[in-house]
């Protein structure tokens, strides 16, 4: 079976490689094998694959076994922060932890870091009321069917950023009328902090919406970490389908992230909003949270109807939700999957010299990263900002 599955991921990305190299950019388009994947029970396929990866080897099997999945898979077993016999079962393997040491977080104030190991799919900013994010070329899914409709998503009115810094004689009854992002949650303790937050935004660079897109691969480290200091206000968990989130996926299937299942984590940093989703594949139906370890994913139902809302928790300990310092330990997949960071940051917006942003992406599509290394950094231009 490995050698299988190393001959096909070695066939599928040398066909990639090729297709980058001479400039050719696939796009979206439907097969018979996506229609085929949703007749397929993934999601009980995937618990029986979490049931055999759950089962304990015998210790002198042990190290052929994980030495076997590390060279189909290219994992470097040598940052396993313990000795290949003392991991039981394949799923512990899969989510070792590593060495001290092995990834050191960029701990710059002014730089968002990777919370996983992995490979950059898409990168960029969001623009307009009902910004998308790109599947592949020729396929966008929106960002508020991704994270919910109930998430307190930044809704970024085009024009609004340009009025503000054009307008320097509005009142300011007019320029709250223009506030160019809406927030509704349930807690009005969060409510309370974004309206406070919101007072400073006119006294500050305008906020961009930015997202990344980042790919774990099954050889990959499968910890997620915090990408910055900040508080996790809400967690939704989508029950969605299972299918396979590889690059043939993400050119065959539509809303392949929307339509699969997720977990959720929004909440604020220092430079306004963030959110961060994982999201399961096939044989990845587990989704663990260190900072929620009841949390259960793809649990067995009788019907799963897409249009079902996601389950929520509001993270209220003392008023301030559950608060993470940049590189804590947030959860695991169980193999490789997807995370999707949709986060605020700071941006100038000028008319007469065009778009002059402060932040900046130190990464592009196709980059591998990992966690702690640099996705974007920006320069601080605000002096109120020293009083927040």
């Amino acid at each position: 079976m490995l050698g299988a599955l190393h001959a096909r991921r070695m066939y599928d990305d040398r066909k990639v490689e090729e297709a980058r190299e001479k400039g050719i950019e696939i796009e979206f388009k439907p097969d018979a094998k996506a229609s085929f994947l949703r007749l397929l029970p993934l999601r009980s396929i995937s618990r029986i694959w979490g049931f055999m990866t759950s089962v304990e080897y015998p210790v002198w099997m042990r190290p052929y076994v994980y030495k076997a999945w590390a060279r189909a898979f290219h994992s470097n077993l040598e940052e396993a922060a313990l000795p290949l016999g003392e991991y039981a079962s394949l799923r512990e393997f899969f989510v070792r932890t590593l060495k001290q040491g092995s990834r050191p977080i960029d701990h710059d104030p002014h730089c968002l870091v990777s919370p996983v190991d992995g490979i950059v799919l898409r990168v960029g900013e969001l623009k307009g009321v009902g910004a998308k994010i790109e599947q592949v070329k020729g396929f966008s899914y929106s960002v508020s069917s991704l994270l919910g409709s109930s998430s307190f998503l930044p809704m970024i009115e085009e024009g609004d950023m340009h009025e503000q810094s054009g307008e320097q004689e509005s009142t300011p009854t007019e320029k709250t009328k223009k506030s160019w992002w809406s927030i509704s949650l349930a807690s009005p303790r969060v409510r309370d902090t974004a309206t406070t937050r919101s007072h400073v935004l006119f006294s500050c660079p305008v906020k961009g919406l930015y997202y990344c897109v980042i790919y774990l691969k099954p050889g990959d480290y499968h910890r997620i970490h915090s990408p910055v200091d900040w508080n996790v206000l809400v967690r939704r968990h989508f029950s969605g389908r299972l299918f396979p989130l590889n690059e043939r996926a993400t050119r065959t299937v539509r809303n392949l992230y929307v339509e699969n299942e997720r977990v959720v984590l929004e909440g604020m940093w220092q430079e306004g909003y963030l959110a961060m989703a994982a999201v399961g594949a096939t044989n990845i139906g587990s989704i663990e949270l260190v900072i929620e370890p009841e949390l259960r994913t793809n649990q067995p139902r009788k019907k799963l109807l897409h249009s079902e809302p996601p389950e929520e928790r509001v993270y209220e300990p003392q008023g301030v939700g559950m608060m993470l310092k940049k590189g804590d330990e947030v959860g695991a997949f169980n193999m490789g999957s997807t995370v999707v960071l949709v986060f605020q940051a700071p941006t100038i917006k000028s008319p007469k010299r065009g778009d002059n942003s402060n932040f900046r992406f130190c990464i592009k599509r196709g980059d591998k990263i990992r966690v702690g290394e640099g996705l974007g950094r920006w320069q601080e231009s605000c002096n109120e900002r020293a009083s927040f």
